[in-house]
């Protein structure tokens, strides 16, 4: 049975914490904490304002962090930027501390912009909090909400994608900064041998596409989503917290009667994952 599919085992799970952050233009912290609830793990909703107040052992009794989507800071200057600078100033080293430890992280959305621009993503520079890549427009259109296809990279290190290759994953995504801007060529080369891309928009057929609108934002190679290098930092546009229950799906009704629904929804798979990932340490 592989990490992905094992069953999360409700003991250890429920003396498993997770800190959600919201405040400042965030919208997303209900139904993230839902998903964790769901899985039956601690959640606990903390406003940025008293996590940036909080004492040097702040994160200690969290075995995973997620930052969720919205429009932090109403977007000003660009999407998640004045979260990423007052995060890497206020509480730089305890994020550095946290990660540093094994704990993993993930960015939905506008978590996934502040975690680019704090320098977590794509990472790999020991001790340093410092931007080398950024989300920038989308090509088309501005604002896109919509429905889409993704594809996992079977090989990628990310814990949160496990179990996931091969499966008609579709999440929706909705935002009109999602566009993934490499530094240079080289840049994009060595991220994308190291599989730290591990999911990307899809066309129809499953391949993945920079076409609109399948890919809507226009990111290169598709990309829909980061990891760092040990897996255990993944952002992503797309809202995996929306699809908790098969029937968020827009086609759940077909896929009951096509005998394809599944379970639960898609979305709490990923989060699953991560569940799964904290409590292996």
């Amino acid at each position: 049975m592989s990490e992905g599919t094992r069953p999360i085992d409700p003991n250890q799970a429920r003396a498993l914490r997770v800190l959600v952050l919201t405040g400042y233009g965030l919208n997303c912290e209900a139904e993230t904490a839902a998903c964790f609830q769901a899985l039956g793990v601690q959640v606990d909703l903390r406003h940025i304002a008293d996590a940036l107040d909080g004492g040097p052992e702040l994160l200690a009794p969290y075995r995973l962090l997620a930052f969720v989507g919205g429009f932090s800071f109403g977007d000003h200057i660009a999407s998640g930027r004045v979260l990423a600078n007052r995060l890497r100033y206020r509480m730089g080293d305890r994020l550095q501390r946290f990660v540093g430890d094994g704990g993993p992280c993930l960015g939905i959305c506008n978590g996934f912009q502040t975690l680019v621009k704090l320098g977590l993503l794509p990472g790999g520079e020991a001790g340093a909090l410092r931007q080398s890549v950024t989300l920038t427009n989308n090509d088309r259109l501005g604002y896109w909400d919509a429905w889409v296809r993704l594809t996992v990279d079977a090989a990628s290190p990310c814990v949160f994608t496990r179990g996931l290759e091969g499966v008609a994953l579709e999440l929706p995504s909705r935002h009109g900064e999602g566009k993934l801007v490499f530094a240079d060529p080289a840049q994009r080369a060595a991220l994308e041998a190291a599989h730290q891309v591990p999911l990307r928009y899809a066309d129809a057929s499953g391949r993945p596409t920079e076409s609109w609108p399948d890919n809507p934002d226009g990111s290169p190679g598709g990309a829909a989503g980061l990891c760092d290098p040990s897996g255990r930092i993944f952002g992503l546009m797309p809202h995996p917290e929306a699809y908790l229950y098969p029937e968020n799906h827009p086609r759940w009704i077909a896929q009951r009667e096509a005998g394809c629904l599944p379970e639960t929804g898609l979305g709490l798979q990923l989060l699953a994952n991560g569940v799964r990932a904290a409590l292996a340490g």
